[in-house]
């Protein structure tokens, strides 16, 4: 089983970016877990340019046999325990995972298009910065409940 999270922009806090690797070397007992980080440099500041060169750069990390699934806002609310039920089923239907975390300001329609699924962290807004951190948590306690570990505590 493959899973990669593709993002954009590095972590500038040194909490986050620690906190951020600690679980995905946790999560190499699971999985293999890779992180690309895209850097999209583009001077203009009108949103729809800066949302279609960042999804260009997206779409260009995305092999058509991979099955998509978006960290958006307007995505599915889960708990972890239905998170990691929903992720089994995902593994057990595709080789390959993809989540994508977008700009600040979202994804391009472009993106939305090939997307196979999109998922909310919380309806809370989190800083991009926190957004890696909190969900290689959540897929490492996705994989602990799966196998049955103390980690997660209902």
């Amino acid at each position: 089983m493959k899973i990669t999270l593709i993002r954009l922009g590095k972590l500038h806090l040194p909490f986050a970016q620690s906190g951020y690797d600690e679980y995905v070397k946790r999560l190499g007992h699971y999985c293999k877990y890779k992180d690309e980080l895209l850097q999209v440099n583009s001077k203009s500041k009108e949103v729809n340019i800066l949302k279609r060169g960042e999804g260009e750069a997206i779409l260009k990390r995305i092999l058509p046999s991979d099955f998509v699934v978006l960290l958006d806002e307007n995505g599915k609310n889960f708990s972890s325990t239905n998170f990691a039920t929903q992720l089994q089923q995902w593994l057990n239907q595709h080789a390959h995972i993809v989540f994508v975390i977008g700009g600040a300001y979202g994804f391009s329609e472009e993106v939305y298009a090939r997307s196979n699924f999109k998922v909310s962290l919380s309806c809370l807004t989190f800083s991009h910065q926190l957004v890696p951190l909190i969900f290689g948590e959540q897929l490492y306690r996705a994989f602990t409940i799966l196998k049955g570990e103390p980690y997660h505590h209902q």
